[in-house]
């Protein structure tokens, strides 16, 4: 099967797993055309995507949608996300905009809040996790700046609860939560929520020369923060919240420039060690 050319990709995560999107969003500017589209690629059979096309004032905008980041059973996490950004890159994106569910490891947060990422820190040990050895990765203003601002106005407009327009993510493996010690140590180094996501999505996006950026719902306390969380209350917001969350997603991928100003493809340099190996 063909890969179709999108410029626009959205990776769903945790906060919108309960929504069948877009079909449930109830939205008159998005049309669903291909379903359980599967490609093979040079790391296994991809996961399924969805193709949509967003209407807005100027264009059509081509669409490629995956759920749960690729993640599933029998898949290690490095190859699920090395097949979707395989893809990626096989259709031209040039935009990709991921959500999550995080815990809050900042005093200031609290669950159902929204943070939008402008930094990372990456604890996890999926090192390396990359589809070339061609590019040297420049790792300042991993998030698209111009994504993230879009983001944020969109989300001020319908969340009723607090949206913060920076943050520092920490990444760390799952599929266990972290212990308390492992989250003193994140808060002592400025780390604001935590979760197991953004990376390495962030350096393939990247290597792809894609810009990047995620909006992520507060569905819980870290581990000893505030209180310790409890399952009925994640349950809640995980079937609550997705349906509010999905439409600033959906009105963010209407807005957002294809061809910004944002420098992000800029930040992907040719490699110096040609020869090396």
């Amino acid at each position: 099967m063909s890969i179709p050319q999108c410029d626009i990709a959205f990776i769903g995560g945790s906060s919108t797993l309960n929504v069948n999107i877009p079909d449930e969003l109830d939205l008159d500017f998005v049309e669903v055309i291909d379903t359980n589209l599967v490609f093979e690629t040079p790391f296994g059979k991809s996961p399924e995507f969805k193709r949509l096309v967003i209407f807005n004032e100027d264009e059509k905008r081509y669409v490629l949608c995956c759920r749960m980041h690729g993640w599933r059973r029998g898949v290690n996490r490095a190859d699920a996300s090395r097949q979707i950004f395989w893809v990626f890159k096989q259709a031209g994106v040039k935009k990709i905009l991921a959500e999550g569910g995080v815990g809050a490891i900042n005093y200031l947060l609290k669950p159902r809040d929204i943070i939008i990422p402008h930094d990372y820190m990456d604890f996890s040990i999926r090192k390396d996790v990359g589809l070339e050895d061609k590019y040297l990765l420049v790792m300042r203003d991993a998030l698209c700046p111009e994504t993230r601002d879009l983001i944020y106005k969109n989300a001020n407009e319908v969340w009723e609860e607090k949206v913060f327009d920076r943050s520092i993510y920490v990444n760390t493996d799952g599929r266990h939560f972290e212990s308390p010690a492992e989250i003193n140590m994140f808060k002592i180094g400025g780390g604001d929520v935590v979760g197991q996501s953004i990376c390495p999505e962030v350096y393939l996006a990247r290597e792809i020369g894609a810009c990047y950026a995620g909006i992520y719902l507060v569905v819980n306390y870290a581990e000893g923060i505030v209180s310790p969380w409890q399952h009925e209350e994640l349950a809640e917001i995980f079937y609550t919240e997705g349906y509010a969350l999905g439409k600033i997603i959906f009105n963010t991928l209407k807005d957002v420039k294809i061809k910004g100003g944002c420098g992000c493809k800029d930040l992907r340099k040719e490699t110096l060690l040609k020869g090396i190996y």
